[in-house]
């Protein structure tokens, strides 16, 4: 497969990956560049590289600092992240493995079919998690639990306490909830404030 053919097929493995994938299950198309120019910029710096004298390891150890890159305006959720990933790895092996036949197309299948498997409804659901400041001091997981279950409208599946603080009266927790109503009703909570969404 030439390096042309290589070329074309991540284009539309990434395409593939941002609009047929993340874009109708999270919606969120301001990280749509983000993906397409990670994805452009590793396969035409890894390209040039391969066109020389450089070896493989040096294309890795690309792969491993580009990997340990974070965005520091916004923390990104794990499904963005695997996202990250998967662009990086099919701008690597758009670049790297140019002269490969079926192995280049087999791995970026893979990495789709990752993605596709992974992040698909029926396999994570349509539970939510959310980080949230209760401004209560909640010292019985029970009491805590019914309090964010009235305050989300929702069935709270797990919930992992990150800070009590008694003095400011608040409780930060890490809630993960099923977005359905529960059984009893819910009641007006205004004090309480979501500081994170994941």
């Amino acid at each position: 497969m030439s390096q042309y053919a290589m070329l074309a097929a991540d284009v539309v493995a990434v395409l593939v990956l941002v609009f047929a994938l993340f874009v109708p299950r999270h919606g969120r198309r301001e990280l749509v560049v983000a993906f397409l120019g990670v994805n452009i910029g590793v396969v035409a710096v890894t390209a040039a590289l391969g066109s020389g004298t450089v070896g493989a390891g040096l294309g890795l150890g690309l792969f491993g600092v580009l990997s340990i890159i974070r965005l520091r305006s916004e923390e990104l959720a794990q499904h963005e992240v695997a996202y990250y990933f998967a662009a990086l790895a099919l701008g690597l092996i758009g670049g790297l493995l140019s002269t490969a036949s079926w192995l280049s197309g087999a791995l970026m299948l893979a990495v789709l079919a990752s993605i596709f498997v992974g992040d698909h409804p029926r396999v994570v659901g349509s539970g939510r998690t959310q980080e949230v400041l209760v401004e209560r001091a909640f010292t019985h997981e029970a009491g805590l639990v019914a309090h964010l279950e009235m305050l989300l409208g929702a069935r709270v599946e797990d919930v992992s306490v990150r800070r009590t603080d008694l003095v400011n009266d608040t409780t930060l927790v890490r809630v993960r909830y099923s977005p359905r109503a529960v059984t009893h009703e819910r009641t007006a909570v205004t004090h309480e404030r979501i500081v994170d969404a994941a």
